[in-house]
């Protein structure tokens, strides 16, 4: 993915449709809880605002983005929520706007930036290509909290593959972050996509293997949905493993979501 122009562009359109589900939405609907605890639809879009801003530092001024990720670390569980606090402090309006001034000028600097170049993030260093790629996974998983919350069905899309994709890069760093040593060997990944195509990642002879819907997986390595939940098939203890801690994003273990009552 050298060339980050089609994920910016989905990137821009995933911002887009989130954008059209919370633009009209009166006051006290962005008061409204998400499966998120303790997080509305306000929260959900501050965390968005404040992640575009700290991605942008890391590609702009790498000095203050090192100021950011010390800060994070003398509160490494609560400094997410801590900015998602107070960005939804904001009136609705202002939030917006604070939003989409942030995400646009985070698109015009990935589109600017030099080829090749990698920027500092919470995890591992990123390109311009896989940083767009972290901002439309975000955007993606805390779109669907925010469309719950708001009682709308967005079915899935192409643009899902760019999440697919993060969920299989990152598994080395799920082990990681729960203290594990990775498994030596990739993983063949197969992937049923919306369009009922195949999505297919690492060796096809590989004996640790995972199937499903490109969706459910989707769902799982953003943490939206238990494991029980889900139609996704494990062949091998690794990969096995890796459907329980599986996380595409950055930061402390995620604690993830509870199993729906019918699968307890």
């Amino acid at each position: 993915m050298s060339d980050p122009t089609s994920v910016i562009d989905d990137l821009r359109e995933e911002s887009e449709e989130l954008d059209r589900l919370v633009a009209g939405l009166g006051p006290a609907r962005w008061a409204l809880p998400t499966p998120a605890a303790g997080w509305t639809v306000a929260h959900q879009i501050a965390h968005l605002a404040w992640t575009d801003h700290s991605a942008l530092l890391a590609v702009t001024d790498a000095g203050a983005f090192q100021a950011v990720v010390e800060r994070a670390l003398t509160a490494p569980h609560t400094f997410v929520d801590e900015g998602a606090e107070e960005y939804a402090r904001s009136a609705p309006a202002e939030l917006l706007a604070r939003w989409r001034e942030g995400r646009a000028a985070l698109e015009k600097a990935l589109r600017e930036a030099p080829a090749g170049a990698r920027f500092p993030w919470y995890g591992p260093p990123m390109s311009a290509a896989s940083m767009a790629t972290a901002r439309l996974m975000e955007t993606w998983a805390h779109g669907l909290d925010v469309a719950d919350a708001i009682g709308v069905m967005r079915p899935p899309g192409d643009r899902l593959r760019h999440v697919a994709w993060l969920g299989v890069r990152t598994r080395d760093f799920a082990y990681g972050v729960h203290g594990l040593t990775p498994p030596a060997d990739p993983f063949r990944v197969e992937l049923v996509a919306p369009g009922g195509g195949i999505w297919a990642y690492g060796p096809e002879d590989a004996p640790q293997r995972v199937s499903g819907p490109a969706l459910d997986f989707c769902l799982l390595v953003t943490q939206r949905a238990h494991r029980a939940d889900l139609a996704l098939t494990a062949e091998g203890p690794d990969a096995d493993r890796w459907l329980d801690i599986a996380q595409a994003f950055a930061g402390p273990a995620g604690g993830g979501r509870e199993p729906r009552e019918s699968t307890r």
